[in-house]
């Protein structure tokens, strides 16, 4: 399998931080380049961002219209039935990702995930599974699929991982309840999430970068 496409931006030459930045349903890595320049990295080393592109796969939800997906959707409630299949495809490609930046030179606890939505969900899927501990996890307005195998296959190495959850509260496209039933599976599995809401509907919101830059700058500038 070869690695998916991605778009590279570096803080600094050198960087020894990677953040991989997972995007959402019908869109593509460069969705959310912008949000580099939108964030407050001061005090923080070198960071490369990656941010990768979904293959195009026919997605149910849309009538089968064809785009970029890290998974099949096969209903609107996202969890009743889920395409299995699909997510663990991707986190073949995503893991790829990681390898890759750990042969690149940056150790494991120098990586975080951050996604989008359906890229959400992706992050936390594959950073709760992954065989070592990551930096973090940065999920927003997205929920943790596949939540009743996870109690079984999670990687214990990573219940200290900090997670960051953002959700709207007026979402109408992964509903406020969706994200609120993941993060209370997580905290009774003992992970520690560090849990905000927005006034705005499925997007991001300022207050948000700001949480996202205090929460990198926990992790990083210790």
């Amino acid at each position: 399998m070869e690695i998916l496409p991605c778009i590279e931006l570096e803080t600094a030459p050198s960087p020894t931080i990677s953040i991989i930045w997972l995007h959402g349903l019908g869109a593509d890595g460069n969705d959310f380049v912008p949000i580099v320049n939108q964030l407050d990295l001061k005090g923080i080393p070198a960071i490369r961002f990656i941010f990768p592109s979904a293959p195009s796969i026919p997605v149910t939800i849309n009538g089968g219209y064809v785009m970029p997906a890290w998974y099949d959707i096969l209903g609107r409630d996202l969890v009743g039935k889920e395409d299995s299949i699909g997510i663990r495809n991707s986190e073949i490609s995503i893991v790829k990702l990681i390898e890759n930046e750990f042969n690149r030179g940056i150790s494991y606890e120098n990586i975080v995930l951050a996604g989008f939505s359906q890229g959400c969900a992706m992050a936390l899927h594959v950073g709760l599974h992954f065989p070592h501990r990551l930096a973090g996890i940065i999920a927003l307005s997205g929920y943790l699929p596949l939540a009743q195998s996870f109690v079984i296959e999670k990687q214990v190495v990573n219940l200290g991982t900090p997670i960051f959850m953002g959700h709207g509260t007026w979402d109408p496209v992964v509903i406020p309840q969706r994200g609120e039933a993941s993060l209370h599976l997580l905290r009774e599995q003992g992970y520690q999430v560090d849990w905000h809401t927005y006034p705005m509907e499925h997007s991001v919101h300022p207050e948000e970068l700001e949480d996202i830059s205090n929460f990198l700058k926990s992790i990083f500038t210790k």
